[in-house]
């Protein structure tokens, strides 16, 4: 080997060795950041003599990364419906020591009125039944409006979701676009792909996506449905938020590109992220537990109907129970939207407002005498009590949309709707952990491979100071040789 191609060789060395010491001064100063990905520093042998850098790769799994997308965007859905579901519970059937769910209140009520029915003279007891009547029509009110504010958040949430999705979508295509011309020119393009994945990480806790990759880095981003949210350009995402909500108010969807992606109209729904847990809660799982109090609702007022007692074939009437569209009573077979919320006790048997707590047992709450049971206005008539308090215990068909007990006591009905309430929220729950755990074990098994290991960095700091040492000194040798060599010459 001649002094000119050793030379030139220890001066490849040395510029390679300078590379990779920068790449383990960015992997050391990348260490505690969020989304970095340990680079190396590709060193290829020139023909002949010499090294020269190839170019500079990220440590990465692309598989891994996928799974990652995944189960994020799984575990953000989770968190959200349970987090939804444990506010509706709390407000209506967490504490069974206040037995405030309808359920409990129901029981309340029967209690009063077999105890109305053992004496039926007694004012106080007749009082002591309206005021339970009282406490299930509260506890009904107060669990839809629960219900509806939770609806109300849901909304708010997604359109706040649906700002931070254009939001990560716009920096996503100028992180795209310096990748896909750093790719074609040649440039060190690893810190923007870092930040590229960091962008789809945050991505895919607001919604579902899947992604391809195509020529010079260049990537597209789908739902989990398959709509596009980014193809050289970023899609526009729009929603439209509803301010206050009632049981008969839907929600508006959310459009990707003009497709509808949530609510009942769409035809390629999203499943996972943060919107999707948003809109499963704000459209299925606190409508259908809307659904069951208005069925209750509907129960209590048809339990506690009063029929024409002539010959006249009066239709029923509401009697304890009315609602705004009384007294009439609300046709069966399908959910009266909201009957939840407007449900009340009749002020004609209310005391505390110059009511006569007796028509419970006498009838004719409505004010009307053809349906008045007690005709001779007999103080130990009690008929009218007891067939009041075997109602609750009848069996009564319930509209199976509702997803309780489609026939059942109204007791049993009331129960079965916070069986399915609890149901669903452990559902939520146990699929939060797993997917929340899932969530981290893939983090982990990514982090293994793209992460920075401080020792080995460490390590690989003292060889590249060796290569040094020794280019150092063999290019001293090559001085002195040539110095020695124009020494002779001279």
């Amino acid at each position: 080997m001649t002094l000119t191609l050793a030379l030139n060789a220890a001066r490849s060395s040395l510029m390679a060795a300078g590379t990779q010491a920068s790449a383990v001064s960015r992997n050391i100063a990348g260490a505690t950041q969020d989304g970095y990905s340990r680079k190396n520093v590709l060193v290829t042998t020139m023909p002949g003599n010499g090294v020269y850098v190839a170019g500079i790769q990220r440590a990465t799994s692309t598989g891994l990364f996928y799974n990652v997308l995944k189960a994020a965007s799984t575990s953000a859905k989770q968190d959200t419906i349970y987090n939804g579901l444990q506010k509706i519970a709390a407000a209506t059937i967490d504490d069974p020591e206040l037995d405030q769910s309808p359920a409990a209140q129901i029981a309340k009520l029967k209690s009063a009125l077999q105890q109305y029915a053992s004496a039926p003279d007694n004012i106080t007891l007749a009082q002591a039944a309206v005021n339970a009547a009282k406490g299930v029509a509260s506890s009904l009110n107060d669990a839809t409006k629960t219900v509806q504010s939770v609806r109300a958040d849901a909304d708010a949430d997604m359109a706040t979701s649906v700002t931070a999705i254009n939001q990560l979508l716009a920096q996503f295509e100028t992180v795209n676009t310096a990748i896909v011309k750093g790719t074609i020119t040649g440039a060190d393009t690893t810190d923007h792909l870092d930040l590229r994945d960091s962008i789809l990480s945050r991505l895919s806790q607001e919604v579902g996506v899947t992604v391809a990759t195509r020529a010079n880095n260049d990537m597209v981003i789908y739902t989990d449905s398959g709509v596009t949210l980014f193809e050289t350009n970023a899609r526009s995402v729009t929603f439209d938020p509803t301010y206050a909500f009632n049981a008969g108010i839907a929600g508006n969807s959310v459009y990707i590109d003009g497709v509808p992606v949530t609510g009942a109209g769409a035809v390629m729904p999203i499943h996972g992220g943060k919107l999707g847990g948003l809109a499963a809660l704000r459209d299925d799982a606190s409508v259908s537990y809307q659904s069951q109090l208005d069925e209750i609702a509907r129960g209590l007022i048809e339990v506690f109907a009063e029929s024409d007692q002539t010959a006249a074939a009066l239709p029923d009437v509401a009697g304890l129970f009315t609602y705004p569209g009384g007294p009439a009573i609300p046709a069966s077979g399908a959910i009266s939207a909201g009957l939840a919320g407007t449900i009340s006790v009749a002020a004609s048997v209310d005391q505390g407002v110059g009511g006569n707590p007796n028509l419970l047992r006498d009838g004719g709450i409505s004010g009307n005498a053809a349906y008045v049971y007690n005709t001779g206005g007999e103080a130990g008539f009690f008929e009218r009590v007891q067939q009041l308090v075997d109602g609750i215990a009848q069996n009564r068909p319930f509209d199976p949309s509702a997803l309780a007990k489609p026939n059942a006591t109204l007791i049993d009905f009331a129960g079965s709707s916070v069986s399915w309430l609890e149901s669903q929220r452990k559902s939520a729950g146990d699929e939060s952990t797993y997917s929340q755990t899932l969530l981290e074990r893939s983090a982990e098994a990514l982090s293994n491979v793209n992460g920075v290991n401080m020792d080995d960095e460490m390590s690989f700091m003292l060889q590249v100071e060796r290569t040094f040492s020794a280019t150092s000194k063999l290019i001293a040798t090559v001085d002195e040789m040539l110095r020695q060599l124009l020494a002779a010459v001279r």
